[in-house]
C-alpha cells in the first residue's frame, strides 16, 4: 500500500471490496508461519492493585457485567490473534445474527446505549452523507423530534440528545396521535419502564399509521430468549439489547436488531467510518467475534433450566441465612429487566443491628469481597427490585460453581454478628 494513501481512502477503497465481494486475503500475502504458544496469562488484577470480587449483584456496568462462558473467551482469544477487514466481518457478523434472531438486519455495537444513538442517528440520517457529517450541529432539513412517554425518560436520555434530537412527551394515547408532525423522526419506547400507559402494540400501531420508525430500548431484558424476536416480530422498526448483560458476550458490546434500511444506515454513521456521531464507539474483531459467539451459547440454553438452576443457588443461601433468628427469604422475579430469580431476604432490625447498606460494605470488606445487589438497603436498581432498610437483594445469576455456598456462608456469618 503507498505510503501517501490517507485513512479516509482506505476506508472507502476498503468497503468497496466489501461491496463488491473481493476477499482481502487474495490480494494480500498469506502469512504462513506457524504463531508462537500464547504466553502464559499474567494476573493483572493483581499486578494493578484491584481486588476481584464474587458477583451476587447481576449485571450491572459498574459491576462489569456478566462473566463470559469458557467457549465466549475461546473464541475471543482466537480471534485476537489474526486481523480481518472490520467491514467484512461487520457484514458477515450482522447477516448471521439477522438469520439467528429473525430479523432483517443486525449490527455489533459498542454496547446498548451506543446502540440507541445510532438508532436515533439512522432515522435522521437515512443514508445521506450530508446529513451523517454534520449532525447534531447542523440541523436544516433534517427531521429530529423524538416521541416518548414522558415515564419513558430514563439516564439514557443523552444517547439520544446527542444526536440533536428534541423529546416530545405524550402521556395518553390520544396526546401521542396528536404529536405527530412533519419533523417527527422516531419514537422512543422504554421497554422496563415501570410507568406509561400506552402499550408496546398501540405504540408501534400508531407510529406505522404515521410512517415513522419506532425505536425499543430493551438494553436488559433477556432472558426469556425469545425476547431477542419478540419485540422486532411485535414491529419494532430497530430493537437495542446489551451484549454483556444476560447474553454474556463482552460487556463493551451491544446488538441494534431491525429493518435492514435502517440497519445499513445505521452502520454508516458508525465506527470505523472517520467523522461520523459514532466515530468514538468503536467495536473491534474480538468483541465482534465474541458476542456472535456469546448469542450461539444464549441460544443454545433454555429459559426453564436457567431459572431452576437459579432459583436452587437461591434455595442454597435462603436456607443456611434463615437459620439465623428473624431471618426470612424469598424468591423474587423482575418483571422485564433481569428477569432472573434473585433472593430478598429480610429480618427484624431489633434484634440484628446492622442496616442492610452495613451488611452489604462488611460483605463488600471481607475476604473473599462479595457485591449484593445495588437494591440492598434501598437502593438503586432493576424496576420490581424492593428495597428497604432491612432488605438484602442477592442476584445469584452471574455466580460461578460454589460461589453460592460462600455467599450463603458468609451472609450467615455477618448477620449472626449482628445478633450478638
Amino acid at each position: 500500500m503507498p505510503r501517501s494513501i490517507n485513512r479516509r481512502k482506505f476506508l472507502r477503497n476498503g468497503s468497496q471490496a466489501v461491496a463488491g465481494g473481493v476477499c482481502i486475503g487474495s490480494v494480500l500475502p498469506v502469512n504462513t508461519s506457524i504463531p508462537e504458544a500464547p504466553a502464559s496469562a499474567v494476573d493483572y488484577y493483581q499486578k494493578l492493585g484491584v481486588t476481584p470480587f464474587i458477583n451476587a449483584a447481576g449485571t450491572y456496568t459498574i459491576l462489569s457485567a456478566s462473566t463470559m462462558p469458557d467457549q465466549v473467551q475461546a473464541a475471543i482469544s482466537a480471534a485476537a490473534q489474526k486481523p480481518v477487514h472490520l467491514m467484512e466481518l461487520h457484514k458477515a457478523a450482522g447477516e448471521y445474527l439477522a438469520k439467528r434472531l429473525r430479523c432483517e438486519g443486525a449490527l455489533v455495537t459498542s454496547g446498548a446505549a451506543a446502540g440507541i444513538k445510532l438508532a436515533t442517528a439512522a432515522c435522521m440520517t437515512r443514508g445521506n452523507k450530508s446529513a451523517i457529517i454534520n449532525i447534531p450541529t447542523e440541523m436544516q432539513g433534517l427531521k429530529n423530534e423524538v416521541i416518548v412517554q414522558k415515564a419513558h425518560h430514563y439516564d439514557y436520555d443523552h444517547a439520544i440528545r446527542d444526536c440533536g434530537a428534541r423529546f416530545v412527551d405524550v402521556e395518553t394515547l390520544d396526546e401521542y396521535e396528536r404529536a405527530f408532525t412533519e419533523r417527527t423522526v422516531m419514537t422512543q419506547f422504554f421497554n422496563a419502564a415501570e410507568g406509561g400507559r400506552i402499550s408496546r402494540e398501540d405504540w408501534v400501531r400508531v407510529a406505522h399509521k404515521h410512517g415513522v420508525p419506532c425505536f425499543n430500548d430493551a438494553a436488559a431484558d433477556v432472558p426469556p430468549i425469545s425476547n431477542l424476536w419478540n419485540y422486532t416480530e411485535m414491529g419494532f422498526d430497530l430493537v437495542a439489547f446489551s451484549g454483556g448483560k444476560g447474553i454474556r458476550g463482552p460487556q463493551c458490546t451491544g446488538l441494534l436488531l431491525g429493518k435492514k434500511e435502517l440497519i445499513e444506515a445505521a452502520q454508516l454513521n458508525n465506527s470505523p467510518y472517520s467523522n461520523t456521531i459514532g466515530r468514538g464507539m468503536k467495536v473491534g474483531k474480538e468483541e465482534i467475534v465474541g458476542l456472535v459467539a456469546a448469542v450461539d451459547w444464549f441460544l443454545a440454553q433454555d429459559d426453564a433450566a436457567m431459572e431452576a438452576e437459579y432459583r436452587k443457588r437461591a434455595a442454597l443461601i435462603a436456607e443456611r441465612v434463615q437459620s439465623v433468628p428473624s431471618v426470612e427469604a424469598r424468591v423474587f422475579i423482575p418483571p422485564v429487566a433481569n428477569h432472573v430469580p434473585h433472593l430478598m431476604i429480610t429480618y427484624d432490625m431489633n434484634r440484628i443491628k446492622l442496616s442492610a447498606i452495613e451488611v452489604m460494605q462488611r460483605m463488600r470488606e471481607g475476604t473473599p469481597r462479595i457485591e449484593l445487589n445495588p437494591s440492598t438497603g434501598g437502593g438503586p436498581a432493576s424496576a420490581g427490585l424492593a428495597g428497604g432498610s432491612n432488605v438484602i437483594v442477592v442476584g445469584v445469576w452471574m455466580l460461578q460453581p460454589g460461589e453460592d455456598q460462600i455467599v450463603a456462608s458468609r451472609l450467615r456469618e455477618v448477620l449472626s454478628e449482628g445478633a450478638k
